[in-house]
C-alpha cells in the first residue's frame, strides 16, 4: 500500500522565535519513504537536524516574526496489514527487562503511576500477564472514557482522565500506557499520521497518538482510543509521554492559524 502523507501548518509569531519541530516519520519508518522528506519552511531559515534522548528525527530553526508556514508531502510504503495481534505475548519480569525500555515504568509528567497503582490493581489485578492484560486495559478504558475535543487542554494528566472520564486520542492513550506501567508492564506513547483507512471518515485529519507496550521481547502498538486493529499507522516519534513527541514546541508566544494534515492511500506509482 502507498500512502501519501504530509502537512500544511502556519503561525503567527510576534516575534523572532526558537522552535524545535518533531514533524518527521521515526528513523524505523524511514526505509519505507518513497521520497525524501523535505521541510518546506516560508520564509527561508537554516534549520538544523538531530536525533534526541529516545532517537527521535527532529529539527530546530529561528523563526522571524510575523507569519511562518511549515509543510511537506511525500510517500510512503505499508504493509496495508491492520496492526499486528500477539495474544501470546508474554510479559516479563522487571529482573529479565532490557535496560532501555525501564524509564518507561517510571512516572513522567503526563502519567502518575503513583497515584494509580491501586487503582490499576483493583482494576486488573486479577487478568491474565501479558496481552491479556494490556488488552484488559485497552477495553476498560475505552468504555469508560468518553471521546470529546471539546474537553481537551494541555495539562490533562492520566489521573485527571480517570476522575473526569473524558479526552482525546492522547488522553485514552496516557491513561492506558499509565495502568500499564502501574502494572510492571513498560508503556510508551507515540504519535504519528493514522488515516481512515478501511474505516468511515468521521473528522478531519489529525496526527494521532497512540501507545506501544514491550511484552515477549519487542514493542506492540495498542489503541485504547479506537480499541480495534487498524491500517496505515505511520509512527513518527516515541517517548515518556505526549511531552517527549510535542509536533511543534514554541519559545516564545505563536498563534496558531493554519493545520491541515493528510494520510491517504494512492494508487501505486511504478518505479
Amino acid at each position: 500500500m502507498l500512502i501519501k502523507i504530509g502537512f500544511d501548518i502556519e503561525f503567527e509569531l510576534r516575534g523572532p522565535t526558537p522552535m524545535v519541530l518533531m514533524l518527521f516519520v521515526h528513523p524505523s519508518r524511514v526505509p519505507d519513504l518513497r521520497a525524501p522528506e523535505e521541510l518546506q519552511v516560508e520564509p527561508q531559515v537554516e534549520v538544523f537536524y538531530y536525533s534526541d534522548l529516545f532517537g527521535n528525527r527532529c529539527a530546530r530553526l529561528l523563526a522571524p516574526a510575523g507569519n511562518l508556514r511549515l509543510s511537506l508531502e511525500t510517500m510512503i510504503e505499508d504493509s496495508g496489514e491492520p496492526d499486528r495481534q500477539s495474544p501470546d505475548a508474554i510479559q516479563h519480569k522487571i529482573e529479565k527487562l532490557p535496560a532501555e525500555t525501564l524509564a518507561f515504568l517510571l512516572p513522567s509528567r503526563y502519567c502518575e503511576v503513583d497515584r494509580l497503582s491501586d487503582i490499576a490493581w483493583e482494576l486488573f489485578g486479577q487478568t491474565p500477564p501479558g496481552w491479556p492484560r494490556v488488552q484488559a486495559i485497552c477495553t476498560w478504558v475505552h468504555d469508560h472514557i468518553n471521546f470529546d475535543y471539546q474537553r481537551a487542554h494541555p495539562s490533562k494528566s492520566a489521573f485527571d482522565v480517570y476522575t473526569e472520564k473524558e479526552g482525546v486520542c492522547r488522553d485514552f492513550s496516557h491513561l492506558a500506557l499509565t495502568f500499564c506501567r502501574c502494572l510492571n508492564i513498560p508503556a510508551r506513547y507515540v504519535t504519528g499520521y493514522m488515516g481512515d483507512i478501511g474505516v468511515p471518515v468521521v473528522l478531519p485529519m489529525d496526527f494521532s497518538g497512540w501507545f506501544e507496550v514491550y511484552l515477549g521481547d519487542r514493542w506492540h502498538t495498542f489503541d485504547a482510543r479506537h480499541n480495534i486493529p487498524r491500517i496505515g499507522r505511520i509512527l513518527m516519534a516515541a517517548g515518556r509521554d505526549a511531552a517527549d513527541v510535542a509536533l511543534t514546541t514554541n519559545f516564545g508566544s505563536a498563534t496558531l492559524k493554519k493545520f491541515f494534515v493528510i494520510s491517504d492511500e494512492v494508487a501505486a506509482i511504478p518505479a
